[in-house]
C-alpha cells in the first residue's frame, strides 16, 4: 500500500483531528510536528510551553499544526490541548520509531513519535511538510558498528518535505550526506551553500543546491511531483542563525570530551546518542539545548511558510 493511499476505517488507521482533516480537504497548509521533543527532549514543564509555542509559530504563518503521537493504540495526527498535556506529562510515554508503530497500535500503547514515525504517519495522511530539529544519520565508527539511524531508509521511501537543521553534530556528517545521496534523498540548503551542523550554522560540508525562499522550495516540490518516479523525502537544511548557534569552540571541545567518555564507559548502540546529547547539555551549561530550540523554532516557522507556498499553487 502506498504511503499516501487514502486512509481507511480500520481500527489501526491514523486518526486526524477535525482541524487537520478540514485543512487537508480544503487544500490549506498543514505542518507535521514530532512529539519526541515534548515527551523526551525537554524538562517539564518547559516541554509543554515549547509545544504550544511551536504550534503557535505554525498558526501565525497561516498554517495548521499537526503534532503527531500514538495514544492508547491510535496514531493521532493533530492533538488537542488535553492530548498535548498528556504527551508532555506522562512519564510512561514511550519513544516510537517507524518500526515500533505496529506493535504499539496492537498493544494499545502510547508513545511520542520520532522523525521516522512522524514522517511516515504524516505522509500517510497526505501532509506534505514536516518540521523537526535535526535528523538522525550515520554514526561515527560506522565501519565497525554498522550503526545508522532508521530515519535515513524511511526518508528514502517517503514523499515528504522535511525542514531541519541538518543532522545531529554528534554523528558522521560527511558519511550521512553520502548515504542520503546513495538513497536518493534530495537535499537543499536554505540560504546556505554548506550543510548545517544542528547546533552550528555550518558543518563545513557543501550542499549541491541552494534555495532562498519558500516559493523556491515549493517549486522544487512541484517539479518532483511532475517527474514522478520513486518516492523519497526532500530535505530542506535550514541553519540555526549564527547569533543563536552554540559557540563552535565550546561545541568541539565538549563533543571531544563526550566521545572519549562514551568510549571509556563502553556505551554502545542506541545508548550512544542520548549519552552524548546529555553530556553536551550538562557540559555547556544548557547552551546546547538553547541552540537546539533556536533551530527548531526556525525550522517550524520556515516549514509553515513552505506549506503555504505549496498550497498557493
Amino acid at each position: 500500500m502506498s504511503l499516501n493511499a487514502p486512509l481507511d476505517a480500520t481500527p489501526y488507521a491514523p486518526v486526524l483531528s477535525a482541524e487537520v482533516r478540514a485543512a487537508l480537504a480544503a487544500e490549506r497548509p498543514v505542518v507535521a510536528l514530532e512529539s519526541t521533543i515534548i515527551a523526551h527532549g525537554l524538562p517539564r514543564p518547559r516541554n509543554l510551553r515549547v509545544a504550544g509555542e511551536l504550534e503557535g509559530l505554525v498558526r501565525s504563518a497561516g498554517a495548521v499544526p499537526a503534532t503527531v503521537a500514538v495514544l492508547d493504540g491510535r496514531a493521532r495526527i493533530g492533538l488537542d490541548k488535553a492530548e498535548l498535556e498528556r504527551v508532555a506529562d506522562d512519564p510512561g510515554m514511550r519513544k516510537l520509531g517507524h518500526r515500533d508503530l505496529a506493535p504499539a497500535l496492537a498493544a494499545g500503547a502510547s508513545g511520542a513519535t520520532t522523525v521516522s514515525a512522524t514522517a511516515f504517519l504524516a505522509a500517510r495522511a497526505g501532509v506534505r511538510v514536516f518540521a523537526t530539529g535535526g535528523l538522525g544519520g550515520v554514526h561515527r565508527g560506522w565501519t565497525e558498528t554498522q550503526d545508522e539511524s532508521a530515519d535515513l531508509r524511511l526518508l528514502a521511501r517517503t514523499g515528504i518535505t522535511v525542514v531541519c537543521a541538518g543532522v545531529k553534530s554528534i554523528l558522521d556528517v560527511p558519511a550521512t550526506l553520502q548515504r542520503l545521496e546513495t538513497l536518493g534523498v534530495g537535499v537543499l540548503g536554505y540560504g546556505t551553500d554548506t550543510f548545517p551542523g544542528f547546533y552550528l550554522s555550518s558543518s563545513g560540508e557543501p550542499v549541491d543546491w541552494t534555495v532562498n525562499s519558500p516559493e523556491e522550495v515549493a517549486e522544487v516540490m512541484r517539479a518532483r511531483e511532475a517527474l514522478g518516479g520513486p518516492e523519497a523525502a526532500l530535505i530542506v537544511a535550514n541553519p540555526v542563525p549564527r547569533e543563536e548557534q552554540l559557540d563552535p569552540g565550546l561545541h568541539d571541545r565538549v563533543l571531544t570530551e563526550a566521545l572519549e567518555a562514551c568510549r571509556e564507559r563502553g556505551v554502545t548502540g542506541q545508548a550512544v546518542t542520548p549519552f552524548l546529547l546529555d553530556h553536551l547539555v550538562r557540559r555547556t551549561g544548557g547552551a546546547s539545548l538553547e541552540a537546539n530550540l533556536a533551530a527548531v523554532r526556525g525550522n517550524v516557522a520556515l516549514a509553515a511558510r513552505i506549506a503555504t507556498a505549496w498550497t498557493a499553487r
